[in-house]
């Protein structure tokens, strides 16, 4: 548990691809009302394939830690395979046990990622909120 712990950590203070692209062909922001986070995503694709992503933002130390993970984990995939991507996956990329409410901010970034891969703004069910 403690590696995963320090996986974190260091994913938080030392995010990787943090920052935004200049002219991203997908770009995507979403926020968590309840806490107070918010990531914003962006890709470059050239021939479907993720050439460069950035992620900006500010939360919790679990939503930028895994909006971090995640970016490293998408870099050179496909759209298609990005698509793909589960909650269970970003959860195994998080590797601790949490709650509900922290589940909600190792997903944030997953959301945002997929809203922008789908071109989606919000998600069935919160048109309303």
């Amino acid at each position: 548990m403690n590696i995963y712990q320090e996986e974190l950590l260091d994913h938080y203070e030392n995010p990787s691809n943090y920052g935004t692209l200049p002219n991203p062909d997908i770009s995507h922001e979403e926020d968590n009302p309840l806490c107070g986070d918010q990531i914003r995503i962006d890709l470059l694709v050239k021939d479907d394939k993720i050439k460069e992503v950035r992620f900006s933002g500010h939360g919790c130390t679990i939503s930028m830690a895994a909006a971090s993970m995640l970016t490293e984990k998408i870099a050179g995939k496909s759209l298609d395979e990005v698509k793909h991507l589960t909650k269970d996956d970003m959860l195994a990329m998080v590797g601790i046990p949490l709650g509900p409410v922290r589940i909600k901010c190792a997903l944030l970034p997953l959301k945002v990622l997929k809203s922008g891969a789908y071109g989606i703004n919000c998600w069935p069910g919160e048109e309303d909120e």
